[in-house]
């Protein structure tokens, strides 16, 4: 996999762990520690994104 379809990848992952985020707190029993979770996937992502395209 190139570079830009690496970084593709992961702004896709990034924006389905957002929209995953939105649908959990929207529920009524909203599930906390799987919130905490996707939030930490989601930084993850987002801190390997920035290294990425500061080294491209």
């Amino acid at each position: 996999m190139t570079t830009e379809g690496h970084i593709a990848a992961l702004e896709r992952r990034h924006n389905e762990l957002d929209r995953q985020i939105d649908a959990e707190m929207l529920r009524p029993t909203r599930d906390e520690l799987l919130i905490r979770a996707l939030k930490r996937k989601k930084l993850e992502i987002k801190d390997e994104l920035a290294r990425m395209k500061v080294a491209a």
